[in-house]
């Protein structure tokens, strides 16, 4: 294992490897097909990349994740290892080309998704290729019992007849028994050596904390630990808003999603590495390929939809051994929030059906037809055609996608993106003079905080919902702004396209999926139960509960997690809390969430015995509705 050790050293700039890399590798050099199981940031992709490197011919990863591909070719291009994406929106002549490049050009990796091999002519030009490994990244996807359940992945069976001496490595962060014994079937292992490392993180303190006011518990967090830190949200807007919060309250924070420019997310993602930013407010679209180790603190303050996502994002703490928090924080009316945007949304089989033959009627596809080709789509634009929920929709065309009926070329974008040129008191006497207009730009306002900071993305849909007018008439405005250098803003016209793989053939064609909807709704549907069981049980660890939900038993409690210290946590008597309440007045005037904070419980803790000093008239509420002693 000399040679592998050099070349970590060479490229990757580490002495030695972690375990159980340096057995994997070993492995694959056998020839062995080979099952790993290794929670995030165990470092999986140096398990593929240095045996392939260490052997003549090139690496074959098949990935889902476009993002991740990006990010790992990028990487490999800075360590001067030649190294090709094939993503979405290469022409055929392009992918020829590219594929020409990695047979005569010393490529060593070839990154591609599992959709690709659905096409005959390039799994032949596979076959042309010199290929040592086959490596399965995010191998769950073959499992319908998995998360992220794709049908393509179970095309990659087929790739071993026609490899059949290249070995196979299926690589996962986050699966069940249950998944882990289908991926093996799936995707045809033979005897494959498992290498599982324990979903334990020993230093990682798993933290629940139910609160009314997040930004106010975000604020005690940071200032207890101020080293490097990512906050999580569901959305860009939250991303913006939580940072700019932040930045008012003194902390040095700024933000990371899927909308913003490369170069934007390149500064702001160096800004928090080079620990320019304590902290990066983002959507998970931001972790993947990030290793730095002394992330201190990952907090959540959204329930995710699932424990796989969760513990994936929380493990981004600590990685460098040392003790660290992963924050997950709730308010009461969280979970029927939660439920509305994961549950409820799912599309059944008779919504999936209706979003079917719709989307044929408005493309004008006929009984039989369709198939290869390719159509200009306007996912808003169909939605209000035919008065169709916006996130129900997007599911069951996403689902279709996976299903390999249709494919969309890209995540559907709002088409108009805009930024107001002119101070917010310049807009505020614009409206003064133009009142018709002061609806419409009023509900933009509210909604897009960011928008006189840069160029925005709209979503029309809830613009003209709210702002009670149509599409046309926003149109109009924003032309009319733009015209008086009030905004610039931009049309994308279609924001998306649909290819057709089959033929439409309505009730066939949903029947034939229908099976596998129900099942993906009945595991999303478990795997959120699972969140709330996390959030809502107060009677065991919290790092118990994740482990057992990854069916790795353990018997005794981590001793660092919320549970357990509250469990560890010497109840004071009312008359204690209240002496100490004293103690603090003494000092100064102060209101119940600074007590709080200061004696480090809960409301709940000390209401009493802020009860029984009022009643006895040794305290009471000035005028900045604060305690003060009497």
């Amino acid at each position: 294992m000399q040679q592998a050790l050099d070349i970590l050293k060479k490229y990757w700039h580490h002495d030695t490897f972690r375990e159980p890399q340096d057995k994997i590798i070993q492995t694959v050099l056998e020839g062995k097909d080979t099952f790993t199981l290794m929670p995030t940031g165990g470092g999986k992709s140096v398990c593929f990349q240095i045996p392939s490197m260490m052997k003549d011919g090139i690496c074959l990863v098949i990935s889902p994740l476009v993002a991740l591909m990006k990010d790992q070719v990028a990487n490999l291009a800075k360590r001067d290892i030649k190294a090709i994406a094939l993503t979405g929106g290469i022409s055929t002549s392009e992918l020829s080309d590219l594929l020409d490049n990695c047979r005569f050009g010393n490529y060593k990796f070839l990154y591609l998704s599992p959709e690709r091999l659905q096409s005959d002519w390039i799994i032949e030009r596979i076959k042309e290729l010199p290929i040592n490994l086959v490596a399965v990244d995010e191998a769950h996807c073959v499992s319908q019992w998995g998360h992220d359940f794709r049908p393509a992945y179970l095309k990659i069976s087929a790739l071993k007849k026609h490899l059949p001496h290249v070995p196979f490595l299926a690589l996962t962060a986050s699966a069940t028994q249950r998944v882990q014994e289908d991926i093996i079937t799936q995707l045809g292992l033979k005897d494959p050596v498992v290498f599982k490392k324990s979903f334990a993180r020993e230093n990682i303190a798993y933290m629940v904390f139910e609160t009314e006011d997040k930004l106010r518990r975000i604020q005690q967090i940071l200032t207890k630990n101020p080293e490097p830190s990512i906050i999580y949200v569901r959305n860009r807007k939250s991303c913006h808003d939580i940072a700019h919060q932040l930045q008012s309250l003194g902390y040095t924070a700024t933000f990371y999603h899927g909308g913003l420019k490369e170069k934007e997310k390149e500064a702001n993602m160096q800004a928090w590495l080079k620990e320019k930013a304590q902290v990066i407010v983002a959507t998970n679209a931001f972790g993947m390929g990030i290793d730095k180790p002394n992330v201190r603190t990952v907090i959540h303050i959204q329930l995710p939809e699932n424990l796989e996502n969760y513990y994936q994002e929380a493990g981004r703490s600590g990685r460098d051994g040392k003790k660290s928090f992963a924050v997950l924080l709730v308010s009461p009316s969280d979970v029927d929030i939660a439920k509305s945007q994961f549950i409820e949304v799912l599309p059944d089989k008779k919504f999936l059906k209706e979003v079917y033959l719709r989307l044929n009627s408005y493309l004008q596809i006929a009984y039989g037809e369709g198939i290869d080709e390719t159509f200009p789509f306007n996912f808003n634009e169909f939605c209000q055609r035919y008065k169709l929920p916006v996130i129900k929709t997007y599911n069951a065309l996403q689902f279709l996608d996976r299903q390999g009926i249709m494919t969309l070329s890209q995540e559907f974008t709002e088409k108009i993106a805009l930024q107001f040129i002119i101070p917010s008191k310049e807009v505020m006497r614009y409206i003064s003079l133009n009142p018709a207009d002061e609806e419409t730009i009023l509900v933009i306002l509210r909604n897009y905080s960011g928008i006189f900071d840069m160029e925005t993305s709209l979503n029309t849909s809830l613009v003209t919902k709210k702002a009670k007018i149509t599409e046309q008439e926003l149109l109009n405005l924003l032309q009319r702004l733009q015209h008086k250098g009030v905004i610039t803003y931009r049309s994308s016209g279609n924001d998306s396209s649909i290819t057709f793989n089959e033929v439409r053939e309505d009730n066939h064609t949903i029947n034939r999926i229908s099976k596998f909807l129900e099942n993906q709704n009945e595991i999303k549907t478990r795997q959120f139960e699972s969140v709330v069981n996390y959030t809502s049980n107060t009677t065991r660890c919290k790092s118990r509960l994740i482990l057992d939900y990854f069916d790795e038993k353990e018997n005794s409690d981590c001793g660092i997690c919320s549970y357990c210290i509250t469990k560890n946590k010497t109840i004071k008597s009312p008359l204690e809390i209240a002496n100490a309440i004293l103690d603090l007045l003494k000092i100064s005037s102060l209101d119940s969430k600074e007590l709080e904070q200061k004696l480090e419980l809960t409301a709940q803790e000390i209401v009493f015995s802020l009860q029984l000093l009022l009643e006895h008239n040794k305290i009471r509420i000035n005028t900045n509705n604060k305690y003060t002693l009497k």
